[in-house]
């Protein structure tokens, strides 16, 4: 039987929520992670644990046929690579920084800089953008250290919290792109295997959509129905059954969960309570 072979990253921060993707999407992987490949079981998948950095190489040469990747390295190594999907986790920027104690008055002030970076076609592409020259110092690891042992001016590399800037006296000073995981696919993938990444895309577009909406319950008078349906227009319309308290409808909807916060004070004054809130575990269209 034709099997699609997806990359994931064999460690680090992407891959356990990659395999937790797979997971709820109903695909079975056994526990790779010394391995170089393991297959599902219930699914015409083989997963490949793969050093980050290799996987767009990996996509071009048609080794494996889709992967899960951060966004910023397939900018980095691979922008000729389709990106199928956003899958919005392991969400980072690519960011400039510099020494804390070093004023920073624009992006002009790094005209003939010394960056230290693990991204050297991000840092040319955006500075090019903006006219600015710098001398380039490729480092692969821990950039950070760079501007303390003279080696750097500045550094480019990824940010989530900021906390190992803090940590080594840096600061952010400019947001070149920002990046979550993404499903990348090869060029060389096959009409076949093609039709089975169909499948797992529509697998994980059910589970994306479930975990960025709730599925909520209320109590409304009868008398403000009409202003809480036009709140909450949810999938298509909201379910509205009789209470047995008489003037009442108990009210089920889904929405997006930033969406349920911009409206939850506009519920409580229109006569909502008992307002529940639930997760969902898959939504398909």
């Amino acid at each position: 039987m034709n099997k699609i072979r997806i990359a994931v990253q064999k460690s680090g921060r992407l891959h356990d929520d990659s395999l937790r993707l797979l997971k709820d999407a109903g695909i079975s992987v056994d526990n790779g992670r010394e391995q170089l490949k393991a297959a599902s079981s219930n699914f015409p998948l083989e997963v490949f644990y793969l050093r980050n950095g290799d996987i767009p190489q990996y996509l071009r040469d048609g080794v494996v046929d889709v992967a899960i990747i951060g966004e910023n390295v397939l900018i980095e190594k691979g922008d000729d690579i389709k990106m199928a999907e956003k899958l919005g986790f392991s969400k980072c920027r690519v960011s400039l920084a510099v020494p804390k104690s070093v004023k920073y008055n624009g992006v002009q002030d790094l005209q003939g800089a010394r960056i230290a970076t693990s991204y050297p076609n991000t840092v040319k592409d955006y500075l090019s953008k903006k006219g600015i020259t710098a001398d380039l110092h490729i480092i692969n690891g821990s950039v950070e250290i760079a501007p303390n042992i003279g080696l750097a001016d500045a550094i480019c590399d990824i940010v989530s919290s900021g906390s190992t800037l803090f940590k080594n006296n840096l600061k952010e000073v400019e947001v070149m792109l920002k990046s979550e995981a993404v499903l990348a696919v090869s060029p060389k993938i096959s009409s076949e295997r093609n039709e089975i990444l169909e499948k797992l895309q529509f697998r994980i577009k059910a589970v994306l959509r479930a975990r960025n909406s709730k599925y909520i319950l209320m109590n409304v008078p009868n008398s403000k129905l009409d202003a809480v349906v036009k709140l909450l227009p949810g999938m298509r319309s909201p379910t509205v059954l009789p209470l047995a308290e008489e003037g009442w409808s108990s009210l089920h909807t889904v929405i997006s969960e930033e969406r349920f916060w911009e409206v939850i004070d506009e519920l409580k004054q229109n006569g909502a309570e008992g307002i529940l809130v639930a997760p969902i575990e898959k939504m398909v269209l």
